[in-house]
């Protein structure tokens, strides 16, 4: 905007100028002309007399105190043929006055001649004869087209200035918003804009400290709702876990109370990530192990594989594998992928989890099974074709983009549905390394 503010305020400057100046240096030049002019043909009148009435030695006198101040040259014709003054000689103009009996201005190539007759003298009429050269017509022509031109390039520069300055007031509060409106991208929610500059801008800056606030307003209440909802699950998971521990077969209630810490764990780590991301101070990067998060849900998820006569073969890495997402984030990936292995695939169909070390760091997860495979529908978020929220897929992919990596589904080589989280290494410049692939 800078540099076309400066580029409209240079032409409208420059057409100013051409407007002005052009017909102002003409006019110079054209005044410049008409003064030797007139200073000629007063310089011949001055000569008048003295041609009419003074002897020829007394007329020498009178030419040589003209000529000596004249700006052109000054001869006198007299009818007898001789020549006063400077030498020239007699012109078409001089032979045409001396018969005519008429002045008259001739514009010459080198200059211009003023021509005055002289009637009166007893042996005829005389001729004065003023020549201006081409360059006393334009003396101080120049130097008055330099201080022109000087003037307009000073004109010049400070409309630029003018323009410069201008711009600043304009730019200087637009680059701020775009700045605070960043900075409010990345969930820095107290960036707040200075309304600053012309009436509108500051409008817009107003505005978008609104939008800031509000947005921390219903942050607030998000954070609310995910405190209260904390509490009214806490009951009935209290609840259950009475029950649990009131059962009479010790197996059952084992396995029940440790459904119900699962579940609880789920919540809060739920919980606690929607307040980190409803709070922009607790937010942060968080890593984990992802071999430990694998092997504990695996674990959880063998339980009802074997009650549904389902083979599950883990495969894993001896050493840890460490990853750009928090356990909970990962642990709810998993358990998303898991539980459509069990909500989509009929009973006794076997499937597979590995982990294994990714190209690049980080790690790759791949849920691979047996069953009918998943169509690209199911990938999407609240898209879901067996019934369920159409949600599972989309918090793997969501883990797996916080992670710095990916999602891919593809087929199995079984005909069956294989799922690969691709995460990242815990790096601050790991985020976003990685595309999202969607499925064919």
């Amino acid at each position: 905007m800078r540099r076309r503010l400066a580029l409209l305020v240079a032409a409208t400057v420059c057409l100013t100028l051409l407007a002005f100046l052009v017909p102002l240096a003409l006019l110079l030049r054209t005044v410049a002309a008409d003064r030797a002019v007139v200073a000629a043909g007063a310089d011949a009148q001055s000569l008048v007399l003295p041609v009419g009435t003074a002897d020829p030695a007394n007329l020498r006198d009178s030419v040589a105190q003209v000529a000596s101040t004249s700006r052109g040259t000054v001869t006198v014709f007299l009818p007898d043929g001789s020549v006063v003054g400077t030498p020239a000689p007699r012109t078409t103009a001089v032979r045409l006055a001396a018969r005519a009996g008429a002045s008259r201005s001739v514009e010459r190539p080198e200059g211009r001649e003023i021509v005055v007759v002289v009637l009166g003298r007893p042996d005829g009429p005389a001729v004065i004869r003023v020549f201006v050269p081409a360059a006393e017509l334009t003396r101080g022509v120049t130097r008055a087209w330099l201080a022109l031109t000087a003037l307009g390039l000073a004109l010049l520069l400070f409309g630029l200035l003018v323009a410069d300055r201008l711009s600043r007031s304009l730019v200087g509060p637009i680059a701020e918003l775009a700045t605070v409106s960043h900075r409010l991208a990345k969930a820095e929610l107290t960036a707040r804009a200075r309304p600053v500059g012309p009436p509108e801008v500051r409008e817009v800056a107003g505005a978008l400290n609104h939008l800031a606030a509000r947005i921390q307003e219903l942050l607030r209440e998000e954070r609310e709702q995910v405190a209260d909802l904390s509490h009214r699950l806490r009951t009935p998971l209290t609840a259950l876990r009475l029950e649990a521990e009131s059962m009479a077969d010790p197996d059952d209630a084992a396995r029940i109370t440790r459904s119900v810490d699962a579940l609880e764990r789920a919540v809060t780590g739920l919980i606690l990530q929607a307040r980190r991301r409803s709070d922009p101070a607790r937010a942060g990067v968080e890593t984990c192990d992802a071999l430990t998060v694998v092997r504990d849900r695996v674990a959880f998820w063998s339980v009802l594989a074997e009650d549904t006569g389902r083979e599950l073969t883990l495969e894993v890495t001896d050493r840890p594998l460490p990853v750009a997402v928090g356990a909970d984030e990962l642990g709810a990936a998993l358990d998303a992928l898991l539980g459509n292995v069990f909500a989509h695939t009929p009973d006794g169909t076997a499937f597979a989890v590995a982990l294994a070390p990714g190209p690049g760091g980080g790690a790759l997860l791949t849920v691979v099974d047996e069953g009918p495979g998943l169509s690209a529908d199911q990938v999407r978020r609240g898209a879901s074709g067996g019934g369920s929220t159409g949600l599972g897929l989309d918090i793997a992919r969501r883990a797996a983009r916080a992670g710095g990596g990916g999602l891919t589904l593809s087929t199995g080589p079984g005909g069956g549905a294989m799922v690969t989280l691709e995460l990242g290494p815990p790096s601050p410049g790991g985020g976003g390394r990685h595309a999202v692939t969607d499925p064919p």
